[in-house]
């Protein structure tokens, strides 16, 4: 396939550049806009001022592949800041380097003065910039090269230079290992980049018992046990470092906020705001409690909605042949993947339950 390159083929500015599903023509000619990101592998030995940058409220993939990333290439010689749009869960503070990365909220000047003298900008973990909140115009702007490495469906490739998108990768993490592996960099992965992609990989896979923990993700895991992965201590860190207040939030949340559907083979989650400041609920409190409810038998679709101040954040995990991302795109302004997914609204916690109620019957075929 031809690659045709970004600068040749740059949209005009101020065009929508959101892409339609990769079921269109469309979708596949834009992908070729992104120049495959083996090219940069000989521009790696030119040391540069480089920023990565992830998601909004960064999980385990987001933070450790980011954080993986810095440590590779600061051992090219390299000089590299991690960006992060907001604040991030305590319970990735204990990966390596982590006491460095930027606060793009907390440290808006600084950050940029940062991203503007960047000769290379890494996207990890998103697809289409709008993904980094408030950090999202400031991106744009950049006329560095930005490069992306993701494996979300339906990504903006029109707005990076260089770059590797694919679904079918278990995680970011697994991406930054493939990027340091194929640039025949593989003694440089050391104890410190190895415990940061286990995380990513356990984050991402459920513990590996997601689809998406193919094969090549248990060879991963095996050679980074052999360069001197511990991973009982990621593990430790990950699931067991959490204060009283999450356990028994997450009680209160299962007994009193959960419906359940069985019309629909469905599982709700709503939580109010109110919720959230009784137990003293703080970023990354609430990971994983929408994967509770897919224990019960016969539930095929979760659905977790929190009322956060400025929005309703929703997130979907399902079974089967229930399409997440389609449902999330449709709906509620969001996206993912096909068996999980997020989105987004501005109506009232009420009023996005309301609907969100209404739509289960559009799809009651589906989750039959």
């Amino acid at each position: 396939m031809v690659v045709i390159s970004k600068k040749a083929c740059r949209q005009p500015k101020g065009r929508n550049h959101n892409l339609p599903t990769a079921n269109s023509k469309l979708f596949i000619f834009a992908a070729v806009f992104m120049k495959p990101i083996q090219e940069i592998y000989p521009l790696l030995e030119q040391p540069r001022k480089i920023a990565i940058t992830t998601h909004q409220k960064p999980d385990a993939d987001a933070m450790g592949s980011s954080l993986a990333l810095r440590l590779f290439l600061e051992q090219l010689g390299h000089q590299v800041t991690v960006i992060s749009p907001t604040n991030w869960a305590g319970w990735v503070n204990w990966m390596p380097g982590v006491k460095d990365v930027m606060d793009y909220e907390m440290n808006k000047q600084k950050a940029e003065a940062v991203l503007d003298e960047a000769d290379w900008l890494f996207c990890l973990d998103f697809n289409i910039f709008h993904r980094t909140k408030t950090l999202t115009e400031k991106l744009k702007q950049l006329t560095c090269t930005k490069i992306l490495i993701d494996h979300h469906q339906e990504p903006d490739t029109p707005s990076f230079d260089y770059g590797a998108s694919d679904t079918s990768k278990s995680s970011t993490c697994e991406m930054i290992y493939d990027f340091i592996m194929g640039a025949g960099k593989g003694e440089l992965i050391n104890e410190d980049i190895s415990e940061c992609l286990y995380a990513g990989l356990v984050g991402d896979t459920g513990s590996f018992r997601f689809p998406s923990a193919h094969a090549g993700v248990h060879k991963i895991v095996a050679d980074l046990k052999e360069r001197g992965l511990k991973h009982p201590k990621v593990h430790d860190k990950l699931f067991d470092n959490f204060l009283e207040n999450r356990l028994r939030f997450t009680g209160h949340v299962l007994l009193h906020r959960m419906e359940i559907f069985y019309e629909y083979n469905t599982a709700l989650i709503a939580i109010p705001k109110s919720d959230l400041l009784k137990y003293y609920i703080k970023t990354g409190d609430t990971e994983g409690l929408v994967n509770y409810p897919q224990s019960i038998q016969g539930i095929k679709l979760v659905a977790l909605v929190i009322d956060r101040d400025e929005e309703r954040k929703w997130s979907f995990r399902s079974k089967g042949d229930f399409d997440c991302n389609t449902f999330a795109r449709t709906y509620f302004e969001g996206g993912g993947h096909y068996n999980a997914a997020g989105g987004r609204s501005s109506d009232s916690l009420e009023d996005t339950v309301k609907k969100f109620k209404e739509v289960l019957k559009e799809n009651a075929k589906l989750l039959q």
